[in-house]
């Protein structure tokens, strides 16, 4: 049983690294393709895999569904080359349990099958803390988007949210999500 128990409405900062510290991005394919996983898997109806929904991206209607019933909602994230960081607000019962079960279990299958392994990619389930006061959202918020400059990463392949809060008019082409203050 998970300590932390997930709430609508609430705040949580999660997160997870590679097992035994390895690297889970080793190329830009890599972290876009976690970056597709992010947008494609927020929805309340499965998709499958993304190779399969790929047959479908015209349908107007599967478009529809996965931008007004996400599981969860974005306020920041950071990807760095062995672990990731996420501050969500669930949106719908369960929505965090899925969303990270679904991405956890389709980037590894993503990741095993293009470089030729087997086994877990990530050290165990993700950890989570709920956010229980503005302070903390606030704390969470700047420490996830910046965290690439906490690990001192200036090169390699790391990626941070932090460019659409200093530059809001930039769009993110892959992640579809939405600030709620």
């Amino acid at each position: 049983m998970r300590k932390v128990q997930f709430a609508n409405g609430e705040y949580y900062h999660l997160f997870n690294r590679g097992v035994d510290k390895r690297e889970i991005f080793l190329d830009q394919k890599d972290l876009d393709r976690f970056l597709q996983s992010m947008s494609e898997f927020n929805t309340l109806t499965p998709i499958g895999g993304i190779y399969a929904a790929s047959f479908h991206k015209n349908n107007p209607l599967r478009n529809l569904v996965s931008k007004t019933e996400a599981l969860v909602d974005f306020i920041c994230y950071c990807l760095c080359p062995n672990h990731y960081h996420f501050v969500l607000r669930q949106s719908t019962d369960r929505g965090i349990e899925k969303f990270m079960h679904r991405l956890g279990l389709g980037y590894t299958n993503y990741f095993n099958k293009k470089h030729q392994r087997t086994g877990s990619l990530f050290q165990g389930t993700f950890k989570a803390n709920h956010i229980d006061s503005n302070e903390y959202l606030l704390y969470a918020n700047a420490y996830v988007n910046l965290n690439y400059k906490v690990h001192q990463l200036t090169n390699g392949f790391f990626c941070s949210s932090w460019e659409d809060y200093i530059q809001p008019q930039r769009k993110k082409q892959v992640l579809r999500y939405r600030y709620h203050p």
